[in-house]
């Protein structure tokens, strides 16, 4: 078999043998004065004393250093095509989640009552947005339809004075869609009309109560059920718009200093709140660089991402997506 051949000189085996990683570096650093000289400074300027870097220099820095690695890493392995292939994927995506936080959160459902929403003529809304958006009932998936509505409404924003009416459709829909008992059901598999809720610590998993055989019994509802076949996961888990749903619901708050995912939510002693269970709000273990690394995700640089996991987690191979949820109950928002 013909073996194959990274870019600047090297082979696959000086990834594993340290003169050849020396050379890997020296050829990203070329690279990085190439490309943008202020940035290459300021990295051989926390190389010469990464002790006394701090916290936010440090983050600066691996967030602006991001989309370079990953056009380095696109070179030197050959994909630089399906790198940007890649990115446009996130690119097409973004009007998603703009919309739904400018539009969906702040103004559609701003000061609405559920009992608002459930008044609404959803089937009607339907159909009125269906023929502004110029889909027809039933061809596009849920999450086809969302992206299409997301794209309009966007559009419709760049000029809110010649664009009243839609605009006023597309918010009492996404009022509906968000809040309604109908609305819900109706996008349960998508992503735009789903908004943070506060959990109820008492009631984390939301059961019903059945009588079966004469015995109360607590259960999931039917549709949340998932047949287990052996002992392969039941959950697939989510795809790239679920992804970057999450990552840009993140307020990437490493900039204040706030990222209380990675280093844990603090009373104002200074020592980690607990949960009503006891839990400490420690955060991460590894104190992963984790609002940094949803930030460059968001803008589409995905390997970047990985690279400011591997900073913290260079096992990250190992530990996969199935990790503790330390980062997700010391996270800042806690909803």
């Amino acid at each position: 078999m013909t073996e194959l051949a990274l870019a600047h000189g090297l082979s696959f085996a000086d990834l594993y043998d340290r003169d050849g990683l020396v050379r890997l570096d020296q050829a990203f650093v070329a690279h990085l004065v190439e490309c943008d000289v202020a940035l290459h400074d300021r990295l051989m300027a926390a190389r010469s004393d990464p002790d006394g870097v701090e916290h936010q220099t440090e983050s600066d820095l691996v967030v602006d250093l991001a989309p370079h690695l990953e056009d380095f890493i696109g070179q030197l392995f050959g994909i630089a095509p399906e790198m940007r292939a890649l990115q446009a994927r996130h690119h097409e995506l973004a009007p998603l989640y703009s919309v739904k936080r400018l539009f969906v959160q702040r103004r559609a459902v701003k000061g609405v009552k559920e009992s608002d929403a459930e008044a609404f003529n959803g089937p009607g809304l339907t159909g009125e947005l269906d023929r502004l958006i110029g889909a027809t009932p039933g061809d596009l998936t849920i999450a086809a339809w969302e992206r299409r509505y997301a794209e309009h409404v966007a559009n419709w924003l760049a000029d809110e004075a010649a664009n009243a009416e839609p605009l006023a459709t597309a918010q009492r829909y996404a009022a509906w869609a968000t809040l309604s008992d109908e609305g819900r059901r109706k996008h349960r598999r998508g992503v735009l009309f789903k908004v943070p809720h506060r959990l109820d610590m008492q009631h984390l998993v939301p059961v019903e109560t059945v009588i079966r055989d004469g015995v109360t019994i607590l259960r999931l509802p039917e549709e949340e059920w998932r047949r287990r076949e052996g002992f392969a996961l039941t959950d697939a888990g989510t795809d790239l718009t679920g992804a970057l749903d999450q990552a840009n619901y993140c307020i990437w708050c490493h900039n204040q200093g706030k990222d209380s995912c990675a280093k844990g939510l603090r009373e104002k002693d200074g020592s980690f709140k607990e949960t009503v269970f006891r839990v400490t709000l420690a955060g991460c273990p590894l104190e992963e660089k984790i609002s940094e690394m949803n930030l460059v995700k968001a803008r589409g640089n995905s390997l970047g991402a990985l690279a400011i996991v591997t900073v913290d987690n260079p096992l990250c191979a190992a530990t996969g997506h199935r990790i503790c949820n330390d980062c997700m109950k010391a996270c800042i928002y806690q909803r």
